[in-house]
């Protein structure tokens, strides 16, 4: 069955939120306060996360029509059929259920009536006892010397979320040197080449089709490069693939053994827990892998089981909701107070931009309101010497999510205290802000001109942000992080009555190019407008 089509604005609580909205939009964050327990209330306590989301421009009832709001749109039973297996992505008349490639082997998914978790579980002892296997030196490349290094050859989910992973969890990484290769750009693939030994590395080609154009250009290239180091029978060794399309993978000249299957029913920005993990695998080793499914199998059962008020995912979109659609705020900001975390805002990203940025709804019509939220972001502290001044004292009004580990992963690490110091200190001053007259008692003592300098000097303060304080990084909690993050975006699909698990509209830049591809040889831009025709003869005479 599909989702429930509800248009949100149509709802008796999306109209009370308007009338609310005009009631508290002036109100500032830290009058909220004189609530004693305001802190206590909102913020809620699981596993081993502390998500505190006090310091926003809303109260109590403000959370209750939210809150509301979901039940209106049919938000519980919209996650039942998720879980389910039902084909909740209509438009491609599939399951979406990357949730059950991390299920533990006790539970029972059925699509089209079939049990998926043996099948799965099947899978993931396949990438357990390769990765192990190439660990050990059991499996070698054609000259018989073991693998000192991995090239994942991939694109957007192929890429984003293993790149993303592997980075996060440097600390945990098994004696193998990961690379990624993803841009169609040569000079990409050459750089990478350079630091390589053919004769110790390894390359998974990852897609689902085995047609991708930026990745199959890429592979080819790295074919060659093998082939003219080792020889054709060098292929069979060094390459291993994730993808469908059997035949073509044969065709390319990989083992058979060395064919990893991907399912319909987990889309690519989802997918890095499932085959498409290969490469974290590799870097991380098999139990660190394990342990990053736990983790978001974990944060699965609290999004499946929880009621809303206390449910991370649904609180946390609901509160990114009301400062979309009521404040009319464009962007969130994601501040991830470790340098581990560097690639997280790029790749959420993808999850929440492709997946949300959609005009169109599920009953077909163009959509009234706002959906998607622009995503950016970057490692604190670097972050503050960056764009902070635009989020402090700039016209945006930016809503922040800031993500800091209460332990460092280094015992000797004596700068932690300095790190967290500016993790809550930037929240808090994002909040209180700095009024005029604190201003200019800090001028005068200073024997500055306060007249002059006053004004530049003021911070408006009632600036939002969550803080998710985590009690340390490890493959368990990052995949519990990471859960969250997608359950979020599911949860604000459901509730602006789009489809998130499509992305038609990646498709038409890519046939395009598949087209000027072809016209290339010919020099035939007859087609094209007079702008594209002008740069077109303007690059092929440089």
């Amino acid at each position: 069955m599909s989702l429930k089509k509800v248009n949100p604005t149509k709802t008796s609580s999306w109209k009370t939120l308007e009338s609310h909205f005009n009631e508290i939009k002036n109100i500032e964050i830290k009058d909220f306060f004189k609530n004693n327990n305001r802190a206590n209330d909102l913020t809620i306590y699981w596993d081993k996360f502390t998500v505190d989301f006090s310091k926003n421009r809303l109260n109590d009832k403000t959370l209750h029509l939210l809150f509301n709001l979901a039940k209106e749109c049919d938000l519980e039973n919209s996650i039942k059929k998720q879980f389910k297996g039902e084909k909740i992505n209509q438009t491609e008349n599939r399951a979406v259920l990357h949730t059950a490639v991390r299920a533990s082997s006790k539970e029972k998914i059925f699509v089209d009536d079939t049990n998926i978790v043996p099948s799965i579980i099947e899978s993931r002892a396949k990438i357990k006892n390769f990765t192990d296997d190439v660990l050990s030196g059991k499996i070698t490349g054609s000259t018989n010397k073991a693998f000192t290094d991995i090239v994942n050859i991939g694109i957007g989910g192929s890429d984003l979320g293993p790149v993303m992973i592997v980075d996060a969890l440097k600390y945990y990484n098994s004696r193998l040197n990961p690379h990624f290769v993803s841009n169609v750009d040569g000079d990409h693939v050459v750089e990478i080449l350079k630091k390589i030994n053919p004769e110790t590395t390894l390359f998974i080609i990852v897609s689902k089709t085995f047609k991708t154009q930026e990745t199959l250009s890429n592979a080819n290239t790295i074919k060659k490069w093998l082939i003219s180091k080792l020889g054709e029978k060098s292929v069979q060794s060094h390459f291993a693939a994730v993808s469908i399309n059997t035949k073509e993978i044969e065709n390319f000249g990989i083992n058979k053994t060395y064919l990893f299957s991907m399912n319909e029913w987990v889309g690519g920005r989802f997918s890095l827990w499932s085959s498409v993990g290969l490469s974290i695998s590799l870097s991380i080793g098999s139990d660190n892998f394990e342990s990053l499914l736990k983790g978001a199998n974990k944060m699965d059962k609290h999004f499946n089981s929880s009621p809303i008020e206390k449910n991370i995912p649904i609180v946390l979109a609901l509160i990114s909701i009301w400062y979309n659609n009521f404040f009319k705020c464009e962007t969130e900001a994601v501040i991830p107070y470790s340098q581990y975390l560097n690639r997280l805002p790029a790749y959420l990203q993808q999850a929440v931009m492709e997946s949300n940025g959609k005009s169109i709804d599920r009953n077909g019509d163009k959509t009234s309101y706002q959906t998607g939220n622009i995503i950016w972001g970057g490692t604190g502290t670097n972050a503050q010497h960056a764009f902070f001044q635009l989020i402090h004292q700039g016209t945006k009004l930016i809503p922040c999510d800031f993500i800091g580990f209460a332990n460092p992963l280094y015992k000797e690490n004596n700068q932690h205290h300095k790190l967290m110091s500016n993790f809550f200190a930037q929240a808090e001053a994002l909040m209180m802000g700095k009024s005029p007259s604190e201003v200019e008692k800090e001028l005068s003592d200073n024997n500055n001109n306060v007249e002059e300098f006053l004004p530049y000097k003021v911070f408006e303060g009632n600036k939002p942000t969550n803080t998710i304080l985590i009690e340390k990084l490890t493959p368990e909690t990052l995949g519990s992080l990471v859960a969250m993050y997608e359950h979020k975006v599911f949860v604000q699909g459901v509730l602006w009555n789009i489809y998130s698990y499509d992305q038609w509209g990646v498709e038409l830049g890519k046939e395009l190019a598949s087209k000027l591809l072809k016209e290339f040889e010919n020099k035939d831009f007859k087609k094209h407008d007079d702008s594209t025709i002008s740069l077109l003869n303007k690059y092929l005479k440089s």
